[in-house]
């Protein structure tokens, strides 16, 4: 069904595998346009409670694929605005997925492939990665990844490794917030199973709510219309159907509905 990527399902978990071991998984026009399908078409899915971003090979993503900056050399700026669109449709499918998104981080991560873990919500990486965001070394800038990467790490990492582009460890990137979790090689599969198993025993509801609560309330100045905005979210989850099951099923010492 995919030519760069593979998606299996496994009791509502689903796994996205970037399978471009041969290239380092970097991406082109057909890796984006498949990522964008699948978050977008499992967010809708109700019977995915859970999503696992993966990749093949020693590397996650080596960012774009050459053949594809080739082509890119020639653009218009008119293709230009459409070919980052195109990237930034991407991004904003995993960021904004309904389900909750682990990043599987079994190896290096450059350029774009900071983007693809940066719009996930928990990022899990191996002890032996790599990270770099290398775009000004080929007079570039990481602009439709920017959003993510600062979000992700801050704006004060950011300012330095925007600007010289080091490679940084996955200690590092744990020291500076990028990463959520370094583990070992043998470790890794365990501890991203920890993450989803707790995903999945929750209000799927509530789990979708809180991603967005936490896109529009992060960052914000504390306002009486922030604060009125919070009251009105608490008010209407409380009187959802998951918001009153799960409140009646903890009084009566049960499991609630969504984990029969």
């Amino acid at each position: 069904m995919y030519q760069t990527l593979t998606l299996t399902r496994d009791n509502k978990v689903a796994t996205v595998t970037l399978n471009r071991p041969d290239v380092r998984n970097a991406f082109n026009e057909t890796t984006i346009a498949e990522i964008t399908q699948v978050f977008n078409e499992l967010s809708s899915d109700n019977s995915i409670r859970a999503i696992v971003l993966a990749a093949n090979g020693p590397a996650f993503c080596a960012g774009a694929d050459l053949n594809w900056m080739k082509k890119m050399a020639d653009y218009t700026h008119a293709e230009n605005l459409a070919d980052a669109g195109q990237l930034a449709a991407m991004l904003s499918a995993i960021y904004t997925c309904s389900k909750p998104v682990v990043a599987q981080a079994q190896g290096d991560c450059y350029a774009g492939g900071m983007g693809l873990v940066a719009a996930c919500d928990v990022i899990i990486s191996v002890d032996t990665a790599q990270f770099c965001l290398s775009e000004v070394k080929l007079g570039l800038i990481p602009a439709t990844i920017s959003p993510y990467v600062i979000k992700a790490m801050g704006e004060n990492a950011a300012r330095r490794y925007f600007l010289t582009a080091e490679r940084f460890d996955a200690a590092q990137a744990l020291r500076i917030g990028f990463v959520h979790e370094v583990v070992g090689a043998d470790a890794l599969t365990a501890k991203v199973a920890e993450i989803v198993k707790a995903l999945v025993t929750n209000s799927p509801n509530a789990v979708a709510q809180a991603k967005v609560l936490v896109r529009d309330v992060g960052g914000r100045e504390i306002t009486p219309e922030l604060i009125a905005n919070t009251v009105e979210g608490i008010a209407v989850i409380r009187a959802s159907e998951e918001g009153r099951e799960g409140v009646r099923s903890f009084l009566e010492k049960r499991k609630p509905s969504w984990l029969s």
